[in-house]
């Protein structure tokens, strides 16, 4: 018999169960490259440094994951497009296409600054 907290009844399926588990995933990896990077280069201000450093990098890495974020997008949109052809579909897209580039711009614009 599993424990009441193992069924995770107060997730609403098992998708979101998954996004929760690839969330928390996520998070511990990262965790462990921070512990990893300032162990290996001795002090947390040696690992701020090579973080400054590698900058660029980050940011090539960031468009990539745009990009390839983008490009789901798209691919999402016209398969659902497809399915609900009304325009209530497109108004929502249109909606959550709008905040997701105000989101990207605002976090780009608040690490360019925190940069300076």
């Amino acid at each position: 018999m599993m424990p009441a907290w193992l069924r995770l009844r107060w997730l609403p399926g098992r998708r979101a169960a998954v996004a929760l588990l690839w969330a928390a995933a996520v998070i511990a990896v990262a965790v462990v490259a921070n512990l990893v990077g300032i162990r290996m280069l001795g002090s947390i201000n040696q690992w701020d440094r090579w973080l400054q450093e590698q900058a660029v990098w980050f940011f090539a890495w960031r468009l990539a994951l745009y990009a390839v974020t983008g490009w789901g997008w798209v691919w999402m949109r016209r398969r659902l497009c497809a399915r609900e052809p009304d325009g209530n579909a497109h108004q929502r897209f249109l909606r959550a296409e709008i905040a997701a580039a105000m989101a990207l711009v605002a976090l780009e614009c608040s690490l360019l600054l925190q940069a300076r």
